[in-house]
């Protein structure tokens, strides 16, 4: 298999793991009826497509594709598309029922849902790439649309992918619908800010969370493990806000230096050499060092499991703000609770790319187009509103902020149901 194939799976497993454990718990906390357990529990729609692709030598080659629109109770159903040679529809089923969590959390009018088709992208031509996305969109159009099913970006697709399905549905609609699919570029009805959204969204979490808990200046700086697309940015913006960002890494490793980092000076490092390793003026480190570096804010915007029982007593920062998915366990989760760190968890702290793609279906529905200053700002509000919310309520209770966001969102679900007449 893969190894980035594997990873990936890898790291939506312990996501959903994760979620699952912790949602058992609240679950019992709740003393949820059993008819609340059962609509937890139930996808709304659940479903698998067979579709004929031509392929570049002639021949036709049958795909599969799914989709489950989990629960639409609060709104249409939104989430990813995903191109995946190890897509499931037991793995499909979970992603959607984690989308309606976060959509819930950070309370925007979206439901939750998860697809994709099973096939390896790099094996495949642009031609055939392209004919692919077609062939799913035509046999999924039907359960699709701006207040049905709102499809994204996900693994191994991207805004390329986005305009195909938007070109393909509007094909068979015979009519213009900008709204049926966030992630598309700017040029078509995109949202100005979607690239780094989730990293912004994440930032004012953490200047939230500093306010709230008086930590003020931080004299330690923030170190920042990943420097893809979230995590890069995350560096970027705080660099730009004054923050000082001391430690950064990738795949191939970190560095560090305790003073503090040009970001923008790393960045170009990074795009010449292919690694922020062999920065001038820092020392390498392992990205094990990073983790466990003295600073105030640690943000994991890697992989999965990063912060794990065997570490989670190393960590000397005071806040760890989870940008990427799934990168602490619950065990690390606890040690954490008891130490007294603050762990912003990632349902909340990265949810900052769908609340854009809210903003992005409302913008196409009303035919409007915002500048960026009021994408930013009323990202702003919404973050920091949820935070608020999830903050209040830990407070109030003395619970971890994970158990206290899962919480929110299933109390939101279930509300939504019983005003429906559901319950």
């Amino acid at each position: 298999m893969n190894k980035k194939h594997e990873r990936i799976h890898v790291d939506d497993t312990v996501l959903c793991k994760l979620c699952l454990s912790e949602l058992g718990e609240i679950y019992s906390d709740l003393e949820l009826a059993a008819d609340e357990l059962d609509l937890l529990d139930m996808p709304r729609r659940t479903f698998t497509v067979h579709f004929p692709v031509r392929m570049d030598s002639g021949r036709t080659k049958m795909f599969v594709g799914h989709r489950v629109q989990y629960n639409d109770a609060r709104g249409p159903c939104k989430g990813g598309i995903r191109f995946h040679p190890d897509l499931t529809i037991d793995h499909v089923r979970d992603l959607a029922f984690l989308m309606v969590l976060k959509c819930s959390v950070v309370n925007i009018p979206f439901g939750g849902s998860k697809g994709g088709v099973v096939v390896s992208p790099k094996e495949l031509s642009r031609n055939e790439l392209e004919q692919v996305t077609r062939g799913y969109i035509r046999a999924i159009a039907e359960y699709i649309g701006p207040f049905k099913d709102i499809p994204a970006p996900d693994v191994y697709t991207d805004d390329k992918i986005m305009v195909w399905i938007l070109d393909e549905y509007e094909r068979i609609k015979g009519m213009h619908v900008p709204a049926v699919v966030t992630g598309k570029p700017i040029e078509l009805a995109g949202s100005r800010a979607r690239s780094y959204s989730t990293s912004l969204g994440g930032i004012y979490v953490l200047e939230e969370a500093l306010s709230k808990t008086g930590m003020g200046e931080l004299r330690k700086g923030v170190a920042v493990q990943g420097f893809g697309n979230v995590g890069e940015n995350a560096a970027r913006i705080l660099y730009e806000k004054g923050y000082k960002v001391i430690a950064v890494s990738d795949s191939k490793g970190g560095i560090l230096n305790e003073t503090g980092l040009n970001i923008h000076e790393v960045t170009a490092h990074k795009e010449k050499t292919g690694s922020v390793r062999d920065f001038v003026g820092a020392r390498n480190i392992t990205n094990e060092e990073l983790l466990a570096c003295d600073c105030d804010v640690l943000i994991p915007a890697a992989l999965s499991d990063q912060l794990n029982v065997s570490n989670a007593g190393d960590v000397r920062a005071k806040i760890v703000l989870e940008l990427a998915n799934a990168p602490t366990t619950i065990e690390a989760d606890e040690i954490f609770f008891q130490k007294k760190i603050m762990l912003i968890p990632d349902v909340l702290a990265n949810a900052g790319g769908v609340v854009v793609s809210y903003f992005e279906w409302s913008q196409n529905l009303n035919s409007e187009y915002w500048e960026e200053e009021k994408v930013v700002r009323r990202l702003k509000n919404v973050m920091i509103s949820a935070f608020n919310d999830v903050y209040g309520l830990c407070d109030e209770e003395k619970c971890r902020m994970r158990r206290a966001a899962y919480q929110i969102g299933v109390k939101r679900i279930l509300h939504a149901e019983r005003l429906r007449g559901n319950l």
